[in-house]
């Protein structure tokens, strides 16, 4: 067990997967009773998933921090819960409030630990196709690309963005959002924050596919790491986990990622990463 108290961070845990939902339930325990656990998004698909996931993590770790992902977000036609998009979104926010879980929703929290004090924004930004298809000047030319090289993300199917018109609608309201939120924050501390999403495309350069890079985030959130105060910038969804740096700035991808992923490309990173104190 660690002396002191770290905060942790993991996302893509996709517990529909039955040897994913027995790591969480058997492995997935902190080291220290004070450490905190950042869930940046894709827990799973089925609310009951989400919901068992969720209140597990938040009876062990000091305290859980989460942000959607994008299948936390879809409807599939067998789950009970039938709620879509912005209801769906809500009803988690309910939720993790009930069990005392942080939300992009709600006041940021300070982690005092070692490394701190950093404030820990959880953030819900969405994708707006910005991140086009190499050669593509529209979202109607990329994702034309997409469906003719067979690359096309399951959101397009299952991710009802309702009442808004579009998830590019979607999206450019949380940004609205989002960004004023992190405009506001004046306490010095500096920021860790956590998105599904990559918060720039570069990150995306290593897919094998580029088509797909299009569901992955946004041109509009390209310079936030250094707009703003950040100490790090958490993320997942890419399924590539690894250390890089841009702009002086560190950003941890810490997905878990599926059995076949993991079996095919070891996982060669601590699940969960610790984000602070960072090198110990």
């Amino acid at each position: 067990m660690n002396t002191e108290p770290s905060l942790y961070a993991v996302s893509d845990l996709h517990v529909g997967y039955e040897e994913n939902r027995a790591f969480v339930a058997d492995k997935l325990y902190p080291d220290n009773p004070g450490d905190w656990l950042v869930v940046a998004g894709d827990i799973g698909e089925f609310m009951a998933d989400i919901e068992w996931t969720l209140s597990l993590l938040a009876g062990r770790y000091a305290q859980v921090v989460w942000a959607p992902g994008n299948h936390e977000l879809w409807t599939p036609p067998a789950d009970p819960q039938q709620l879509r998009g912005q209801q769906r979104y809500e009803h988690m926010v309910a939720f993790c409030r009930r069990a005392g879980i942080l939300t992009p929703e709600d006041p940021y929290a300070t982690w005092h630990g070692p490394g701190g004090p950093v404030v820990i924004a959880p953030l819900f930004v969405l994708y707006d196709y910005s991140f086009r298809a190499p050669g593509t000047r529209t979202k109607e030319e990329s994702l034309a690309r997409a469906h003719e090289a067979g690359i096309v993300c399951s959101d397009e199917y299952l991710l009802d963005p309702q009442p808004f018109a579009s998830v590019d609608a979607w999206c450019a309201y949380r940004l609205r959002y989002t960004a004023a939120r992190l405009r506001e924050h004046q306490d010095g501390a500096r920021l860790v924050l956590v998105n599904h999403f990559p918060l720039s495309r570069r990150p995306t350069e290593v897919l094998r596919y580029p088509e797909f890079a299009q569901w992955c985030g946004t041109e509009s959130t390209a310079d936030w790491h250094v707009r703003f105060p950040v100490e790090v910038v958490v993320y997942g969804h890419l399924h590539i986990p690894r250390t890089t740096w841009y702009d002086g700035v560190r950003c941890e991808e810490v997905s878990f990622r599926y059995p076949s992923e993991r079996r095919r490309w070891p996982q060669e990173r601590t699940v969960p990463r610790r984000i602070l104190p960072y090198g110990n």
